[in-house]
């Protein structure tokens, strides 16, 4: 099942794969601002270097530039879970984002509504 994507986002890749030491299916899909300015993914948590099970929300500023920054915004055990929470962050970062001077605080915004509390 697909997140419902807000206009402003696209789904730039969706894969279901079989790992080669489990034989559970995992999935990953990465979102693309309609700017090119972010683009998030939801990926299984292993594929960042964590040591246990679930799905890893990291967020891209500027993607394929040498100045990018990744962040980490949320792990949780279920790709449904972790997909549903980056279409959370998508409606977030498009109400607050206004343009190419606005990215970071945009970006901080639905970060920090989405972000694990601890």
């Amino acid at each position: 099942m697909e997140a419902d994507v807000p206009l402003e986002w696209n789904t730039e890749e969706c894969r279901t794969y079989t790992s080669a030491d489990t034989d559970r299916e995992l999935q990953y899909r990465t979102y693309l601002h309609e700017s090119g300015d972010l683009r998030l993914k939801v990926a299984p948590a292993s594929l960042d270097g964590a040591d246990h099970p679930g799905y890893t929300l990291t967020a891209t500023s500027y993607p394929g530039l040498d100045l990018s920054e990744t962040i980490q915004v949320r792990t949780v055990l279920t790709f449904e879970r972790c997909d549903r929470i980056a279409a959370e962050f998508m409606d977030l970062f498009s109400a607050s984002y206004d343009g190419p001077g606005s990215l970071e605080d945009a970006l901080d915004y639905a970060y920090e509504r989405t972000r694990e509390h601890r």
